[in-house]
């Protein structure tokens, strides 16, 4: 391991022409007198930190992080690194402690490599800009565009694009900052363990300063769509993503309650011979039309009927026949965000075997419905094996089933929560499945070492890596913190 960056190292961390960044912190006499207060994307989460700093990459950001590193350990302090904040699970807050926020970057491709190196504050919008005129688009990003680069591969985040791994998967190299405050590069060939701990490590290991991912060329795509029963949904889904020429992939299920999860839609896109043009903002009347329509399911039962007619009929009718890649993944949180600060959106994610799948769907028609919680979607995803992350959620092919439901801020809709994820995750369990750590800490301790069997491996490694306990946050204190 290295003990300090090299001039090499430093011009990969800033990457040339991303513009003069600076250091910026918000400690002082105020903060220190009046806490800052942060939360998640719930909004159910409010956390006081004790300092909160805004790193912007420069040449300077590696010692001062090492002096925030520093203050950190001698005060007795946590550190949790944030990017776009867009989570709602325990990884992005530290009670008491130093909170980081990474966000912004810059991104420099490599047309040789098919590669791209970009800081880890660099949000996927950012690399898209950057990306699409050279006709080249990221390989597997998050669903939505607002996050960050460092927070993906953090939670090693999954898409759409098929037939790929999570976005791990797709990533050479890392630099990371240790707790001692060595800069390391590391790989799948050079440091493994620690690449493999910081992939899907939720920071716990390490400051993670800049990627080298892969990408793709920026194709034509044309969709294709098929109706079916949700039993058959799983392995029909697996066995389309692996037809030649798929290169993205989804599938929804009613949530209405005449068919409850007993339908399925599944939507493969193919390249064609087009060129691809270049990317432009979408239609606002029609992206404000979907999200009215989508916040319209709430209480209404007729409205989720409606949805599903625009998703099977509407949908593929007066969409573009021929989209690319780049358009696909360029969509922001914001497309279906509710108003109502009455209520939160609250996701979950469960990952099946995709002969697993249907009887998971038998059990969610049974306990979504008795917890009166409000289902607004479930969005299915193909994830292939991840051989790498020691927290792997997919250790063979699964198929994910990514849930958004709206929650009134109540303490009763709270404890339903609580007990019908509960509930799922011993369903998940039980058909041979997982469930996604970064979201509510709604799961048990117990559900969590079963879908996780590496769980206690990894606490073991971080202790060595980081024997003081710095990089802390919720997620630890939930699940790691007594584990073996």
């Amino acid at each position: 391991m290295s003990d300090g960056l090299t001039r090499r190292e430093v011009a990969g961390v800033v990457l040339a022409g991303a513009g003069a960044w600076a250091w910026a912190s918000a400690e002082g006499a105020s903060a220190a007198a009046d806490p800052l207060v942060l939360d998640d994307a719930s909004g159910l989460n409010a956390t006081r930190v004790a300092r909160l700093v805004q790193a912007r990459p420069d040449a300077a950001l590696v010692e001062a992080l090492r002096r925030e590193l520093k203050d950190a350990a001698a005060a007795g302090r946590p550190v949790c690194v944030g990017g776009a904040r867009h989570s709602m699970g325990g990884q992005s807050l530290a009670g008491g402690g130093t909170a980081v926020t990474f966000d912004t970057g810059g991104c420099a491709p490599d047309a040789a490599s098919l590669t791209y190196r970009a800081h880890a504050g660099a949000r996927w919008r950012d690399v898209i800009a950057v990306l699409d005129p050279l006709g080249f688009a990221p390989k597997v990003t998050q669903s939505n565009s607002d996050f960050t680069l460092g927070g993906t591969f953090s939670v090693n985040a999954h898409g759409w694009a098929a037939p790929l791994g999570p976005m791990g998967s797709t990533v050479r190299a890392a630099t990371i900052l240790l707790a001692d405050g060595r800069v390391v590069r590391c790989s799948r060939e050079v440091e493994p363990e620690l690449f493999a701990l910081a992939m899907g490590g939720y920071g716990l290991v390490g400051v993670i300063l800049d990627l080298e991912v892969e990408m793709a060329r920026n194709t034509s795509l044309a969709p294709r769509y098929e109706e079916m029963p949700a039993r058959d949904f799983g392995p029909r889904f697996a066995g389309a993503v692996k037809a030649p020429g798929v290169v993205m992939a989804y599938g929804r299920l009613s949530v209405a309650r005449r068919d409850f999860l007993e339908k399925a839609l599944m939507a493969v896109y193919r390249p064609v011979d087009t060129a691809p043009r270049p990317l432009a903002g979408g239609s606002e009347a029609m992206a404000g039309v979907a999200r009215q329509v989508y916040r319209a399911q709430i209480g209404s039962d007729a409205w989720k009927e409606t949805r599903w007619w625009a998703e099977t009929e509407l949908k593929p009718r007066l969409e573009p026949k021929v989209v690319t890649r780049n358009a696909l993944i360029a969509l922001p949180v914001s497309a279906l965000a509710g108003h109502d600060r009455r209520r939160t959106d609250i996701l979950h994610e469960y990952f099946l075997p995709p002969d697993g799948l249907a009887g998971f769907l038998e059990d969610c028609r049974r306990i979504i419905p008795k917890s009166g919680l409000e289902l607004l979607n479930i969005t299915l995803r193909y994830v292939a094996p991840d051989p790498t992350s020691v927290l792997a959620f997919a250790p063979g092919e699964r198929v994910a089933g990514v849930m958004s439901f709206s929650q009134p801020k109540t303490d009763a809709a709270e404890a339903a929560m609580r007990a019908m994820t509960q509930g799922l995750v011993d369903s998940a369990l039980a058909h041979g499945g997982s469930f996604y750590l970064p979201y509510r800490l709604h799961a048990r301790p117990d559900q969590a070492a079963r879908a996780y069997p590496n769980l206690a491996r990894f606490a073991e490694a971080k202790r060595r890596l980081d024997p003081g306990g710095l990089f802390r946050n919720a997620l630890w204190d939930r699940y790691f913190v007594t584990a073996a």
